[in-house]
């Protein structure tokens, strides 16, 4: 079956709307269950991020799979089939492999070339695997595109510089505050973003870095790590931290916002004036969005990252050339070694079949070659064996080089009736 990609990001939808979609870790294996009807769709992959909500499918009908998708995410997500229509978007086959390929690069971020995308990637092939619904054609898939996001980071200059969401963040609360030398830094939330952001933000020579994450012990470990300008603080003391915060970076995996506008007006006149800056790459959002609204704030989201983002494109433009020309070869590759596999049941088939045969009429002929010598046995088996292999030469390469297509599959149909193999 082909492989069909199917969903939204932030170049097919806006922020609202993916904020919307957004679907927990907790709810994706539900989401892959759903997906997996058993008539059109057999396998799935789900990669849920901050910018994306794409389904990777093994499925038999692209546009009964389609209809499929949009109704499964409106019931997960907080959305309407029609509404959901209008953004997704949907790509077949070999426009899927190069979109999962580029995605896997880094070429198809906000933060061009970020290299957290990689490990969304993976660890939502592994998810797959782990609910049983990684199809070997969705584990060669996704073999193959770690693979090449591996390569993109290793023999281009693309992840170099700002190339991940969490650098971006303290880089834009760099432009908006200046130098954090003296500045002290609030991170929330201690996941896999949050500790990028904390460790970004030391890297950027912060005063100090509190991290406040409803786990307590898992933000002290964090801090640990960091060494003594990283600080953890209990959830509970968060409204004195933003009081004494000049930059607050809210990256927690919260279902709600968790800074909203009443909380923050109740905490501003004990900052005496001072201003305070929030970015936030939560999804969804940390931050209500009528904070914006409130004087003395200012407020920095994913939009704001993806524009900071746009603004240094022409800069690594090279790298883009180079990561674009591994992806357009691994999915020629991967196209070719697709088609192989396609062809290769029927191949195996036929050489046995053949071999079956070859086997069964030397046995015939036991009996007349008693009077040969050792040497003279092996002669013939070898023989039969090379006579065989040459005429099984042709059909072969004609069956691998037509696999993956309708030729294919007529070639195949034929070669298995012809030789009454096994289907």
């Amino acid at each position: 079956m082909p492989v069909v990609a199917i969903g939204l990001n932030h170049r097919s939808a806006p922020l609202d709307l993916l904020e919307r979609v957004a679907v927990p870790a907790d709810r994706v294996p539900k989401l892959l269950a759903d997906l997996c009807d058993g008539e059109l769709v057999s396998g799935a992959v789900v990669v849920a991020t901050c910018h994306r909500l794409e389904c990777y499918l093994d499925a038999e009908r692209f546009h009964d799979t389609l209809h499929h998708v949009r109704d499964m995410l409106a019931v997960h997500t907080d959305t309407g089939p029609a509404l959901l229509a209008d953004h997704l978007v949907a790509y077949f086959d070999a426009e899927a492999v190069d979109h999962l390929f580029t995605v896997s690069a880094g070429l198809d971020s906000a933060v061009l070339g970020e290299h957290e995308i990689l490990g969304q990637v993976r660890v939502s092939w592994e998810r797959s695997q782990a609910e049983s619904l990684a199809t070997p054609a969705l584990n060669l898939l996704f073999r193959r595109a770690v693979e090449v996001g591996k390569r993109v980071r290793t023999e281009t200059s693309l992840a170099r510089g700002t190339a991940s969401i969490s650098h971006a963040a303290v880089e834009l609360a760099v432009e908006a505050v200046g130098d954090l030398a003296d500045r002290r830094v609030l991170v929330l939330g201690a996941g896999e973003m949050g500790s990028g952001i904390a460790t970004a933000a030391v890297g950027a020579e912060a005063r100090s870095v509190v991290v406040v994450n409803r786990s307590a012990e898992r933000a002290e470990r964090l801090c640990a790590e960091l060494g003594p300008r990283a600080v953890p603080a209990p959830w509970d003391a968060l409204g004195d931290e933003l009081v004494a915060a000049d930059v607050v970076i809210c990256s927690t995996g919260a279902t709600e916002p968790v800074l909203g506008r009443s909380h923050l007006e109740e905490l501003l006149p004990r900052r005496e004036g001072r201003p305070l800056m929030l970015v936030d790459v939560a999804m969804p959002r940390d931050v209500d969005p009528s904070v914006r609204s409130v004087d003395g704030v200012v407020v920095a989201d994913l939009d704001d990252l993806r524009a900071r983002a746009e603004r240094g494109l022409d800069e690594r433009r090279s790298a883009v050339a180079a990561a674009e020309a591994i992806v357009t070869a691994a999915t020629t590759r991967y196209a070719d070694e697709r088609a192989a596999r396609q062809a290769d049941p029927v191949v195996v088939a036929l050489r046995s079949a053949v071999e079956e045969l070859r086997r069964s009429e030397l046995g015939r002929y036991e009996g007349r070659f008693a009077h040969l010598s050792t040497a003279d046995r092996e002669a013939v088996d070898a023989l039969t064996r090379t006579l065989l292999a040459k005429l099984l030469h042709g059909p072969t390469v004609a069956l691998r080089d037509a696999a993956g297509g309708s030729r294919g599959v007529r070639l195949a149909d034929a070669v298995t009736e012809l030789f009454g193999l096994e289907p």
